[in-house]
């Protein structure tokens, strides 16, 4: 069995004074593609957040690769090897594609080269002069993870990369993150789209009050989907 890459004990996270998340519990192994899901306010993003030190205060345990980050500054958390793909994607409109590619800096060797991105998302290198508000909410999508793979990060925190985007543009995102875990990359998808997640994941973590309320492997999805559909609120 794989070590864990991440992982995570008892975290804590507070907005001001609203104490957001309740001990969270989550590990993950090196090359696996872990879901978190849950509905809406459930705490799924701000433990994103929370790992990669965007959410203060915190309190717990968050190691990577063995190295303990809870009093590290984001900046540090980054230039271990771990990138976040925020929700709101991040893409800055006035810049053109090759522009906002170009802003992240390394923090680790094994980045993927523009020409890699562009294997992975051809779409970009079409659009490769097209400001960020000329894209489609796809190709911001995909630009937002294509920048991220150019630091070297190994841990990816991907959240929620399928909302609003047509089911043709969700195949390819899902084509493209399988590709990413064969080649070695470790995943954690923020999805509210389940019938996606399984086709991608290899677990599934369920959140629920700003808590991991349950683990499920992908291959016992099935068995489990009354039990998942309750959490959900389907």
């Amino acid at each position: 069995m794989a070590e864990n890459l991440l992982s995570v004990k008892g975290l804590n996270a507070w907005y001001g004074e609203s104490h957001v998340l309740h001990g969270v519990d989550l590990e993950v192994r090196k090359g696996e593609l872990v879901t978190v899901v849950g509905r809406n306010g459930a705490g799924k993003t701000t433990t994103m957040k929370s790992i990669m030190g965007m959410v203060r205060p915190r309190q717990g345990s968050v190691k990577f690769e063995g190295k303990e980050t809870i009093a590290l500054p984001s900046y540090r958390i980054a230039r271990l090897g771990i990138a976040l793909c925020p929700e709101e994607r991040g893409i800055f409109a006035s810049l053109d594609v090759a522009e906002n590619l170009a802003l992240p800096p390394k923090v680790r060797e094994g980045g993927l080269t523009n020409a890699q991105v562009f294997e992975l998302f051809p779409n970009l290198k079409e659009r490769l002069r097209s400001q960020g508000t000329k894209l489609s909410g796809g190709e911001q999508q995909m630009l937002a993870i294509g920048r991220i793979l150019r630091t070297g990060a190994r841990l990816l925190l991907l959240d929620e990369p399928t909302e609003g985007l047509a089911p043709v543009i969700v195949q390819q995102i899902g084509n493209s993150i399988r590709r990413l875990k064969a080649e070695g990359f470790t995943i954690i998808l923020v999805e509210q789209n389940l019938r996606f997640a399984r086709t991608v994941a290899d677990r599934h973590y369920v959140m629920e009050g700003g808590r991991i309320v349950d683990q499920i492997d992908n291959a016992a999805l099935e068995l489990s989907m009354d039990k998942v559909n309750h959490y959900l609120g389907v």
